[in-house]
């Protein structure tokens, strides 16, 4: 392969060849970094145009199993569906390389990446937004901005920029942005896991007094501060414009010329736009504040009805684009000028909240969030390690396993639409990522696969971080211990020159006529995930942390409501599964089990549960289909471990005891001393004259006399006297 271009970036080489395949592209790129390929083309349709104001433009990431020495798994031996790796990419390059597009650009447009080969250390993400980047900038469509990935992780504290995925193992902050020169567009961010720390020494009645104390530990989450977010943002700011520099000065040469392309020219007619504004402002005021999108269609489709009977020969198309621009045009004003939202709010007011717990009595939890007019029912399920998802990534060796699933469900009843109920969309999975990435660092999983599933009855803004707050709420209304308390909000934008507006809690209207979409989750401390998309082109960092702060003032007050809701939660103890963990003696865990695990399965089926002991450090976990049962078998278990014990006798060879016989089994007897050791009278030893079957001689619970014989490690042998 001939490469027109070397690049050198930060911890990173890539190489591109625009001229070598893909020829019949629009626009097509070969981009080689390391080991990996990856190759990104664009296509336009040149004779279709779209009339709506919608830029058609479709992208679809594909790893192909060959590019790591795999065959598919499963049936069918070819790819098939596509991953939900896969899927969050293309959302990742959609979001990033559609602000890109001229206003009117109406052409089906299809960007596909394939991943053709792959190491084990390629950050795949960034690398196909790049090459998809440069793909459409040498391509025919006038496009002369380059847009590039950047992630930035901090591992140790340090920050690291373009790290490989060994190093992204290690991070607490994995934070991965897209921009061009000028301005950044998007931000995915997510804290990892918790840190252990060290609290108060106390010491636990069943640990032998003579060890020292257990030191006991808290979960904390690696929630990000908002002044560090900020920091991390300007540095990576600085890399996003040296990277998009070189960018565009190596591509240049291989841009191809631009082709003639129709735009979609949508004009509005002014006259009605006047017209509109002189004789209905009030009633487009009063459809306003029909906040659900249904309600406030059907009020100005009974608006454009009313006029018409006026202005008979003018044209309803026409007519709703001027009433939606006069709409657009007093939503914003409002907003800019008035410093009042269209249903009232102050800019920074939180919509009133409402939380019912366990409203499914045979779920094992759930949780009923509303927020304005929006609704989500978030439904835990708990299971074992056995029901965790299992996936594999392109770079992975083996299978992992997922033991926290968040499942997102949007149905067109939540906005008033007919529409049947399909397979998941790109939209809910993506929404699901993002609660997930939200709520997985405060949960401490013990072993367990925990599923969350949000139906989403209502939809008039924020239904994701519904989701957020819903979900940590069902995970509290099953008992599961978290190191936090998380909520999300969404917060947005409206700006005219120098003048701008942040709004928090936005509703569906502000997201359609707004600037920024904005979703931040986290605790009262900092933020444990995050998701932006910037529609005017770019954000400055002291707006973007001005409006950070007004979320942690709203995270806040949603904080306060959900914790006076936990006050009022009534578990589901007739069908919540339950777990207790608890340490013991680790000497105490033969009589726990008992000869061939007898007292064990014993406490298994009497009480329903199952029994996880660790041999070395006196760890058990109990877990059961109810509280009572699990409570019971812990009670059990302790009493085990505090009945005395007879003192152990210093057994020597010769030494003549009486014992009882425990079990008899076809090579001989097992005998159970006076301290409840127990030895083992082999078949030859039980008599002097030879015996055929044990059961003919000895009887379980008889005793008899033994001499003991030797010793074999930790075992006794004896003889019948």
């Amino acid at each position: 392969m001939k490469y027109d271009v070397k690049v050198d970036l930060k911890n990173r080489e890539e190489e591109y060849s625009f001229s070598e395949v893909a020829k019949q592209a629009n626009g097509a790129a070969w981009l080689r970094s390391g080991d990996t390929v990856l190759l990104a083309t664009v296509v336009i349709d040149e004779t279709e145009v779209v009339k709506d104001d919608f830029l058609p433009l479709t992208v679809q990431y594909i790893e192909k199993t060959y590019a790591a020495g795999k065959i598919p798994g499963g049936f069918f031996k070819r790819e098939t569906k596509p991953s939900d790796f896969e899927t969050l990419t293309s959302r990742i390059v959609d979001r990033s390389l559609r602000p890109l597009f001229p206003k009117g650009f109406g052409h089906p447009t299809q960007i596909t990446i394939l991943a053709l080969s792959v190491d084990k250390e390629a950050d795949l993400q960034v690398l196909a937004l790049n090459a998809a980047s440069a793909a459409l900038f040498v391509s025919d469509i006038a496009i002369n901005t380059s847009v590039s990935a950047i992630r930035a992780v901090k591992i140790d504290g340090a920050l690291v920029l373009n790290p490989t995925l060994s190093q992204l193992g290690d991070a607490t902050l994995d934070l991965f942005l897209s921009g061009s020169k000028e301005d950044l567009l998007m931000i995915e961010m997510r804290s990892i896991g918790s840190n252990q720390v060290d609290t108060d020494f106390i010491i636990d009645p069943l640990l032998d007094p003579t060890l020292s104390a257990p030191l006991m530990t808290k979960h904390v989450s690696n929630a990000v501060a908002e002044d560090e977010l900020v920091s991390i943002l300007e540095k990576a700011q600085e890399l996003l414009f040296e990277n998009n520099t070189k960018y565009e000065s190596s591509f240049a040469p291989f841009q191809k010329e631009a082709n003639e392309i129709e735009y979609k020219v949508h004009v509005v007619n002014e006259d009605m736009v006047a017209y509109v504004r002189t004789h209905h402002f009030e009633d487009i005021k009063a459809a306003m504040n029909q906040m659900a999108k249904s309600e406030r269609s059907t009020a100005l489709r009974a608006l454009r009805k009313k006029i018409l009977l006026k202005q008979e020969h003018w044209d309803e198309v026409t007519l709703k684009d001027a009433i939606e621009k006069v709409k657009r045009i007093q939503v914003r004003s409002q907003i800019l000028n008035e410093r009042v939202r269209a249903d009232g709010r102050a800019l920074n007011e939180i919509r009133p909240i409402s939380i019912s717990t366990n409203v499914l009595p045979k779920a094992h939890a759930s949780c009923l969030f509303t927020r304005g007019q929006t609704q989500a029912l978030v439904v835990l399920t708990l299971g074992g390690p056995k029901d965790a998802q299992m996936f594999e990534m392109l770079t992975d060796d083996g299978v992992q396993n997922e033991n926290f699933m968040v499942h997102y469900n949007f149905p067109g009843f939540s906005v008033g639409e007919a529409s049947p109920i399909t397979g998941v969309k790109r939209r809910e999975l993506g929404h699901g990522n993002l609660a997930k990435r939200a709520l997985e660092p405060i949960v401490d999983f013990e072993g367990r696969t925990i599923r969350l599933v949000s139906e989403i009855l209502e939809s008039n803004g924020s239904s994701s971080m519904a989701t957020v707050c819903g979900g940590y709420m069902a995970l509290r209304a099953a008992e599961i211990e978290t190191c936090d308390v998380v909520a999300g909000i969404a917060m947005g934008m409206v700006s005219e020159g120098d003048k701008y507006a942040i709004l928090s809690d936005i509703m569906g209207l502000e997201d359609h006529d707004g600037d920024l979409d904005f979703k931040v989750t986290g605790s009262k401390s900092g933020i444990t995930a995050m998701q932006m998309d910037i529609k005017l082109g770019g954000i400055s960092l002291a707006v973007l942390k001005e409006a950070l702060y007004q979320a942690k003032e709203g995270r806040a007050h949603i904080i306060d409501i959900m914790i006076e809701a936990e006050k009022a939660i009534e578990l589901n103890d007739g069908v919540l599964p339950s777990s207790d963990f608890f340490h013991i003696n680790p000497s105490f865990i033969g009589d726990i089990i008992g000869q061939a695990g007898k007292t064990i399965r014993e406490i298994i089926e009497k009480f329903e549960v199952a029994i996880d002991i660790d041999k070395k450090d006196g760890k058990v976990k109990v877990t059961g289909k109810s509280k009572s049962g699990v409570k019971a078998a812990r009670e059990h278990i302790e009493g085990i471990v505090n009945t005395p014990k007879t003192p152990k006798i210093e057994y020597k060879v010769g030494d003549i005891h009486k014992g009882t016989v425990k079990k008899i089994v076809d090579f001989g007897a097992f005998i159970e001393l006076p301290d409840g050791t127990d030895g083992l009278a082999h078949i030859s030893k039980i008599s002097e004259q030879r015996v055929e079957k044990v059961s003919d001689v000895l009887k379980e619970g008889q005793e008899v006399k033994v001499e003991v014989l030797e010793f074999k490690g930790n075992k006794i042998s004896l003889g019948i006297v």
